[in-house]
């Protein structure tokens, strides 16, 4: 088969992966409970390295009345930020990112979050995944976030070896193979997709609705034959 055919079928795959997983979440929404602040879930993706979102959530439900803003932020001592984002672990660099990128922020945007890559990635603490989420849910311009279902259920799918765990090259792959207008909608559902059908460790192919067009599915299903 010719590249041209396979990127072809792997589109056609990506579509189906689109369609299905829309019927099954029809809302498609982060999970960080940001109020749509863009500054805010600026913060909050800061601070869910390593760290779940449910308690991201927690964590900033107490910190954001105090902490509002960049610029209060940015005029925070440091050792006040640590104290309310102990819990999402890593707090030392995390609190560090946070005071930092706030400053810029309000020095050098008027406080506004900035809307390209390049601008993104120039803050502290900020990686193509986080960018990529902000490009996406607050501006609209698409970007594949790369987080660990996402990996994991599109290694499953077929997109890639399985064995692929670099997400600059997953985004690499992904990006010209999920429409710009569904990628950020697409990650919100694999996560909740993710959590309950296509777990790490489990994965419930036998009640799956994308297993018609799974690898992983189709090599098990063979296996046990």
């Amino acid at each position: 088969m010719k590249k041209s055919d396979t990127t072809a079928a792997l589109r056609e795959k990506g579509a189906e992966a689109v369609r299905l997983l829309a019927l099954r979440y029809t809302d498609a929404e982060c999970s960080l409970e940001y109020g749509g602040d863009p500054w805010r879930l600026l913060v909050m993706v800061r601070l869910a390295a390593q760290c779940t979102d449910a308690r991201v959530n927690i964590v900033c439900q107490k910190m954001f009345p105090d902490i509002p803003d960049a610029s209060t932020m940015a005029d925070t001592p440091i050792e006040v930020i640590e104290g309310y984002i102990k819990s999402c672990g890593f707090y030392h660099d995390k609190a560090k990112s946070l005071k930092e990128f706030s400053r810029i922020l309000v020095e050098k945007y008027d406080g506004r979050v900035p809307d390209t890559m390049e601008e993104l990635l120039a803050l502290p603490g900020i990686g193509r995944k986080t960018a990529n989420l902000i490009l996406g849910d607050v501006y609209g311009k698409g970007g594949v976030v790369t987080d660990t279902h996402c990996i994991r259920i599109c290694g499953r799918l077929g997109f890639y070896p399985e064995s692929l765990k670099e997400p600059a090259k997953v985004e690499k792959i992904l990006d010209p193979l999920i429409e710009k207008a569904e990628q950020s909608n697409f990650c919100h559902r694999l996560v909740h997709f993710g959590r309950e059908v296509c777990t790490a460790r489990s994965p419930k192919c036998g009640e799956c609705e994308l297993a018609g067009i799974c690898a992983h599915a189709q090599n098990k299903k063979g296996d046990a034959q």
